[in-house]
């Protein structure tokens, strides 16, 4: 079935990853994301659709196209898909991490499930459907941001904050990171993302005494960082189970023969390989620490010394979190908030997710669909401001054991062949009922 496609979908993923848009953050040039949208914008005005293009800053370019549905009176769909991606140190892997290499399973390289992928098979989808005349049943904004990776501020939070009324009458969306399997017990579960976590980064900053480093010392600020930051990391931050969660463990539970409570469920999900991480990083808030700053020698005690905390926080948990972070490190240090992204939640059980299982059960008729809350952040963040309800829908059916979760930013990155093939067969069918 829709066999040009298929083909498409595995060739453009392969051509994408050879285009290096590694997003490096604030400051650089972005050649290779122009470069991408270039690939994007060819490949959509050969089918015969208008694009238009825009650059906040040079070089970090964003296309939006739009495509007329057979349903007029129906509201518009959003469908995104980022075309930048992480960087990658080609020594640690096995293959180039910009080949985009095709072996007889996998399409290979940094990009290959984060999201050139599911890029890849919007393109060779609507190319085939605006060849054989069969538009969608509702009419879709195309869009192709630039700077997820870095927040999005010169991609979707941008178009979306400049922008708003190429998008502002889609009152939902359909993005990464959602619709992959997950095998458990023989059974294919199908994880379509209805939340994802808030984001903030956060600088302690401790102050003392600078001195000389041979000197007593009871206001050390490198000592009161180091124990909010050990304070903070081991702070046991109380498990709360979002709707998406719980809607997960359920399935899962189901799939194992066991009820999962949130007390189970850390023991129970290891059973399940990588998405155990997760699925726990979602039970709660998390902090990390990244980065460590101070001093400037050995023998000088510094006045100041800074860490940088990666913080996510729970849909409805914001002002909570941050008054935890407060109180756990003390007055002794000071907290800034560096950057800030809101929690995004939407709703379950939507006629919406009704047309994505009918899809992934057409060519999988025995799969079990669920929600899930995303730990991670995504693109959809700067849609939600908008009002539009967000969801991650890439479908693939993946094989059993396979680590995806743990391919994104990670080494040796790779998408099955297969899969890619299933993706295109799937949003092809969920075109038509959504």
């Amino acid at each position: 079935m829709m066999s040009t496609a298929r083909d498409e979908a595995v060739r453009f993923t392969s051509e994408l990853i050879q285009i290096d848009s590694s997003n490096y953050g604030p400051g650089h040039d972005g050649p290779g994301e122009r470069a991408t949208a270039e690939f994007v914008a060819t490949k959509l005005t050969e089918a015969g659709l208008d694009v238009q293009v825009f650059e906040p800053a040079r070089r970090r370019t964003t296309l939006v196209a739009h495509w007329e549905g057979a349903d007029p009176t129906l509201p518009p769909l959003l469908v995104h898909g980022h075309t930048d991606v992480v960087p990658a140190i080609a020594d640690e892997w096995s293959r180039h991490p910009f080949s985009g290499e095709v072996d007889d399973e996998f399409v290979w390289g940094r990009g290959a499930v984060d999201m050139k992928d599911f890029v890849a098979v919007l393109l060779a989808v609507v190319r085939e459907r605006i060849q054989t005349h069969r538009p969608p049943r509702r009419s879709l904004r195309l869009v192709f941001p630039a700077d997820e990776e870095a927040g999005g501020t010169l991609g979707a939070t941008w178009l979306a904050g400049t922008h708003p009324d190429l998008v502002a009458d889609c009152p939902q969306a359909v993005g990464e990171v959602g619709g992959f399997s997950l095998t458990v017990k023989d059974q294919r579960l199908y994880l379509i993302q209805t939340a994802e976590k808030g984001l903030a980064w956060l600088k302690l900053i401790a102050e003392g005494q600078a001195g000389h480093g041979s000197m007593l010392s009871a206001d050390n600020a490198v000592t009161e960082l180091a124990r909010a930051v050990t304070d903070l990391s081991t702070h046991r931050w109380p498990r709360s189970l979002h709707p998406a969660q719980q809607g997960f463990l359920d399935a899962v539970g189901e799939a194992l023969g066991v009820p999962i409570t949130a007390d189970s469920a850390a023991a129970t999900l290891t059973r399940l390989g990588s998405i155990a991480r997760l699925a726990g990083a979602t039970m709660s808030d998390t902090v990390n620490p990244t980065m460590l700053a101070a001093g400037y020698k050995a023998n000088v005690i510094p006045r100041q010394a800074t860490a940088t905390v990666d913080g996510r926080f729970l849909p409805g948990h914001r002002d909570e979190f941050l008054e935890t972070v407060r109180r756990v490190i003390g007055e002794k240090v000071r907290l800034e908030i560096l950057h800030e992204q809101p929690a995004v939640e939407t709703d379950w059980g939507t006629p919406l997710t009704a047309a994505m299982a009918a899809a992934i059960r057409t060519f999988d008729p025995a799969a079990r669909v669920a929600p899930y809350i995303m730990a991670a952040g995504t693109d959809a963040k700067a849609w939600s401001g908008l009002g539009i309800q967000c969801y991650g829908f890439v479908p693939l059916r993946l094989p059993a054991g396979f680590d995806f979760t743990g391919l994104f930013h990670g080494i040796d990155e790779r998408v099955p062949i297969e899969s890619l093939h299933f993706a295109v067969d799937a949003f092809d069918r969920f075109l038509d009922l959504a």
